[in-house]
């Protein structure tokens, strides 16, 4: 998680605790020193709020601000950020880049290459310097899992972590079997 989500989660979460605690304590001693008889706002004073028909779509357009604000912010939570290119070390004190896309795709297809592979995905996250793979990989029905992640990790994360130069690729791979059709009997 990025050190500016980081800090937009912690005030966040600050000022509900804060808003939170006010409205909660605002009701308790509203509570301890009312008399159980009392109503909040008189007869007169209601019919005040009503006859003002402005505030209403202020208030139903304040809630839907602070609605889509709350989403986009679940939203960042489970995003991933994504390089826009990955560092290479050339090995000739200068460096290269490579397109963060680019890599995920020729390590796609070299993963669809691996024998017992359907089909691969492949997401590079994380810094230009220290990027991370996440593999999805579609098995074929006959395919031995411990076949796969051999030839996944020797052969495209190995030729990966080498032509990118990097010390280290990690990666989490991902496998799923493809369901075996049903075989018709005559």
């Amino acid at each position: 998680m990025s050190g500016v989500l980081r800090s937009v989660n912690r005030v966040l979460i600050g000022l509900t605790g804060l808003v939170l605690l006010g409205l909660g304590g605002s009701v308790l001693a509203g509570a301890l020193w009312a008399d159980p008889g009392t109503v909040l706002l008189s007869a007169s004073a209601r019919q005040r709020w009503r006859d003002q028909a402005w505030w209403w779509p202020v208030v139903l357009g304040g809630l839907a601000v602070l609605v889509l604000l709350a989403l986009g912010w679940l939203v960042a939570q489970f995003r991933r950020p994504r390089p826009a290119e990955v560092l290479v070390d050339t090995r000739d004190g200068d460096g290269a880049t490579l397109r963060g896309r680019a890599l995920e795709a020729v390590m796609e297809e070299a993963a669809e290459a691996v024998e017992g592979v359907a089909r691969a995905r492949v997401r590079v996250t994380g810094a230009g310097d220290a990027p991370v793979a996440y593999v999805s990989v579609l098995l074929e029905p006959e395919a031995s899992p411990d076949a796969v992640i051999a030839g996944l990790t020797h052969g495209v994360l190995a030729r990966a972590r080498e032509a990118t130069g990097l010390p280290e690729l990690p990666a989490e791979v991902q496998l799923r079997a493809a369901s075996r059709r049903p075989r018709r009997v005559a």
